[in-house]
C-alpha cells in the first residue's frame, strides 16, 4: 500500500532526515511545504485530502512565537484539521509540541534544557505498545529543547528520560481507531543522520558556552555530540524505521480489513 505522506518544515535546517530515507526506499509519496519560504505555489498548504499522513518536523522556535512567525497560526488550524479528518499525524520536536498543544495540553518552556545523545526509557506502557515493537526499552537518542509539552488528556506516554518526564505519545480519537490511524508525538530527533546533525549544529542557533555551564549533564558540547553521532545515529534511526514500519502495517491491516465489507 502506497502512502501519501506530507510534511511541514519550519527552516532549511531541521529537515526529514532518515524519514526521507524511508519514506523513498518503501515507494511511498511525499510532498513538503517549508515554512520559512513564501506559502505560494507548490509550497502552499495542500488540500486534506491530498495525503494519509502528516509528519510536523522541528526548528527553533516555540509554539507561542505567533508574533515572530505568523504562519504558526496558519499551521496549527491545518494541523487541528489534520486531527479531525483523522490523518497519521507524527510530530517530532517542536511538531510533536504543536501536537500537543492541538490535542489542548500545555506546551511551554522547561526548567531544563536536553541537547545531546541521551538516554530514552520507554514507560511500561510504552514498552508494551504494538507501535513500538522491535524498539528497546533503553537507548540513546538525541535532543535539541527547552520547550517541553505536558501529555494531552487520554493520550498513552511512551518515554521518559532523566530530564524531562514527557518524550513521547500516542493518542487516537474515535474516528482514529475507526481508521486505523494514529496521532503520535516524540519529543526527540530519531531522525538526524551524521551530514545533518552537521548542518544543525554548525548552521543553526548553536549551542551556547552559558547553557552548558548551567545544564552541564543535559547540554554536551558540539564536539561531543559529533564524536557520538557515529555510534548513535545509524541505531537511532533504525528504532524510528521500526516504529514507522508498525504504523504502516496497522494502517494497511485496517484498511484492507475495510475494503473487504
Amino acid at each position: 500500500m502506497t502512502l501519501r505522506i506530507h510534511a511541514l518544515l519550519h527552516n532549511p535546517i531541521n529537515t526529514l532526515g532518515s524519514i526521507e530515507d524511508w519514506i523513498r526506499r518503501n515507494g511511498h509519496e511525499l510532498t513538503l511545504i517549508q515554512f520559512a519560504e513564501e506559502l505560494v505555489g507548490d509550497n502552499a498548504l495542500p488540500d486534506q485530502d491530498s495525503f494519509d499522513w502528516l509528519i510536523v518536523m522541528g526548528g527553533p522556535m516555540g509554539v507561542y512565537d505567533v508574533d515572530k512567525f505568523p504562519w504558526l497560526k496558519m499551521e496549527k488550524q491545518f494541523i487541528t484539521e489534520a486531527i479531525e479528518a483523522g490523518k497519521t499525524v507524527i510530530g517530532m520536536c517542536l511538531g510533536a509540541q504543536l501536537l500537543a498543544e492541538s490535542l489542548g495540553a500545555n506546551v511551554g518552556k522547561i526548567d531544563i534544557k536536553e541537547i545531546g545523545w541521551t538516554q530514552l526509557r520507554l514507560t511500561e506502557p510504552g514498552s508494551r505498545h504494538p507501535l513500538l515493537k522491535g524498539v528497546p526499552p533503553q537507548f540513546t537518542t538525541f535532543h535539541w529543547h527547552g520547550d517541553g509539552f505536558d501529555l494531552p488528556d487520554g493520550a498513552t506516554s511512551l518515554a521518559t528520560s532523566d530530564y524531562w518526564p514527557n518524550q513521547g505519545f500516542i493518542y487516537q480519537t474515535e474516528n482514529h481507531k475507526q481508521l486505523g490511524s494514529w496521532l503520535m508525538g516524540w519529543q526527540c530527533h530519531f531522525e538526524v543522520t551524521p551530514d545533518s546533525l552537521k548542518t544543525m549544529i554548525h548552521e543553526g542557533k548553536g549551542i551556547s558556552e552559558q547553557d552548558m555551564r548551567e545544564y552541564p549533564k543535559s547540554v554536551q558540547s558540539p564536539a561531543h555530540i559529533l564524536e557520538k553521532t557515529g555510534e548513535f545515529a545509524t541505531d537511532n534511526n533504525a528504532y524510528f524505521d521500526t516504529i514507522l514500519d508498525n504504523l504502516a502495517s496497522s494502517y494497511k491491516l485496517k484498511n484492507e480489513s475495510q475494503s473487504r465489507f
